[in-house]
């Protein structure tokens, strides 16, 4: 068997994936590895027969494919960000990796760590794979063949020895401070006004116009006047429905429908009259359908430039993005993937169907021109040799170059007729197949020496060394982010998760949670905490060889 599988690497790629993946969906104490259960076994399996080595080029392209995704998804959350706190929580979040590699820094020179261990430690204990991903990378065109052969598997030895507890010393911390502090999660949404991700429990309500002064204004300025987050979706008048729209004014009597959070529309009601019963049943005029976005041509599209009302009489009150229903604004854009509830004329439905595309098949389908091109441009960025002061240099490398390129395209949506960004459900899949083949590949090409490393002296010194210093950062991260900067703990858990760049510290802060505040604070700090590792992972060689 051994044989079969070091002379077939495909076979040994899709063996490592299929034990790993699901013994990391295994919850273990509320806990679940996810898909790093996929490194262990590679290494398990590796660690088996030297020859069971998976070829450098799949876990390269797999690394690609990876942060390709990732930076398309997180471009436009990442660079809205900066125009509020954004600043502050990506300072805050650097300082705390600086202070991280400070450590690493320390315990090298007080225990005596060889540097290529050192950087694995590093980048371990803020489990960050394109990090590592960078160090092997720069070993490789800094050392000739002779010398890297003896520690190009040191980072990824190290690197797996400190990961666990990078990920269960961070989940530790966010269950001690949230016991020692009492957070209350619900609280601390319904409170702030001024935190988005309050739609998560969006509905609807009729209302009757009874107030006089609701009749003086357009929907737009009652919108801008009172500073409402929803969205107004039919109204009858005379027996007779329409769609509403930012023209329109109210006359008394009017029945109206309402769509938003429930503490909003509540206010919404108090303004207008009376809460009364709902005509959204009412399907004889109006109608309304779930839509499936398709159609290229209005994707990155702001929805005011669409002009729906106008053009088709038609409106938008819901928009589902996987799992996610948000509330359309007028500046919001369409991506492909994207589920719309829109209110049209029952004769019109067909004629509005074909203007979102509402095909799920052709959201199954890869844009390759646009994906390709994205990824050249990502590479050659990757392969420019960056100078810095004192005379060194770095490469972004297969991590940081594709990452950069595509934050900018995620914001960018399209240049003219090319559409960059790619369906939410196909993003997530190309996501999936990357980190899987990137770290079966890294876990076998490491595990033969990792077996023999971990249970010396000094893999064990690694493992405390790495346990320790992740608690620390989680500690202080923790504690300043919610005590000094006051930052709401629902926030400040998915930074913490962004500062790991951990998916699996993702998941477990929402549901802590229980709502979608961690995903702002990951996506907000996670692109420029991946591209800093990546740097600094290169710089600690640097340093250190």
């Amino acid at each position: 068997m051994l044989d079969l599988l070091a002379s077939n690497p495909l076979l040994l790629l899709f063996v490592v994936a299929a034990i790993g993946y699901p013994l990391g969906q295994l919850n273990l104490g509320g806990v679940r590895l996810g898909v790093a259960a996929v490194l262990f076994v590679g290494l398990a399996i590796g660690s088996l027969d030297e020859r069971l080595k998976l070829p450098e080029v799949l876990y390269q392209f797999g690394l690609v494919m990876f942060v390709y995704t990732v930076g398309l998804s997180s471009g436009h959350q990442f660079f809205r960000s900066w125009r509020s706190k954004g600043l502050r929580d990506n300072l805050f979040i650097g300082g705390m990796i600086v202070v991280a590699y400070g450590f690493a820094i320390l315990a090298h020179s007080f225990l005596s760590i060889k540097p290529t261990l050192t950087v694995g430690l590093f980048t371990g204990t803020i489990t960050n794979t394109p990090a590592l991903a960078a160090a092997i990378e720069y070993l490789k065109s800094a050392l000739p063949e002779q010398q890297l052969a003896a520690v190009i598997n040191d980072p990824v030895v190290g690197y797996s020895i400190a990961y666990p507890m990078g990920v269960v010393a961070m989940m530790l911390a966010i269950v001690l401070v949230q016991r020692l502090w009492r957070v209350d999660y619900a609280k601390e949404l319904t409170s702030r006004h001024d935190l988005e991700g309050n739609h998560h429990d969006i509905t609807s309500r009729t209302v009757e116009i009874t107030n006089p002064e609701a009749t003086q204004l357009s929907v737009q300025a009652l919108i801008a006047k009172y500073h409402w987050s929803m969205v107004f979706g039919r109204y009858r008048r005379d027996g007779h429905v329409a769609v509403t729209t930012g023209a329109t004014q109210f006359m008394l009597g009017d029945h109206v429908s309402i769509v938003g959070s429930s503490d909003v529309l509540e206010q919404v009601i108090a303004v207008l009259g009376q809460e009364t019963e709902d005509i959204s049943n009412d399907r004889r005029e109006l109608d309304y359908r779930r839509m499936f976005v398709s159609n290229s041509k209005i994707v990155g599209i702001r929805l005011e430039q669409l002009n729906l009302p106008q053009v088709l009489g038609a409106t938008i009150t819901r928009i589902r993005r996987g799992d996610v229903e948000m509330l359309p604004t007028a500046d919001t854009r369409l991506e492909l993937g994207d589920r719309v509830r829109v209110i049209a004329r029952r004769a019109d439905i067909p004629q509005v169907s074909r203007f979102f595309g509402d095909s799920y098949r052709a959201l199954s389908e890869v844009d390759i021109l646009t994906f390709t091109l994205g990824l050249v441009m990502g590479l050659v960025i990757g392969s420019l040799v960056l100078p810095l002061p004192g005379g060194v240099s770095i490469k972004l490398g297969f991590a940081g170059g594709p990452l950069v390129v595509s934050l900018i395209l995620g914001a960018l949506d399209r240049t003219g007729p090319l559409v960059w960004n790619m369906p939410y459900s196909t993003n997530l899949t190309l996501r999936q197949i990357g980190i899987v083949m990137f770290l079966a590949g890294v876990g076998t090409r490491a595990g033969y020496d990792f077996v023999k490393f971990l249970f010396s002296s000094n893999g064990l010194l690694l493992f405390g060394v790495g346990a320790a210093i992740t608690f620390t950062i989680a500690m202080l991260i923790l504690t300043i982010g919610y005590k000094v900067l006051k930052i709401p703990m629902g926030i400040l858990t998915g930074m913490l998760a962004g500062f790991q760049t951990q998916p699996a510290l993702l998941s477990f802060a929402v549901q802590q949670s229980n709502n979608e505040l961690p995903n702002q604070g990951y996506a907000a700090v996670y692109p420029l905490a991946l591209i800093i590792k990546i740097i600094l992972a290169q710089l600690m060689l640097i340093q250190l060889l």
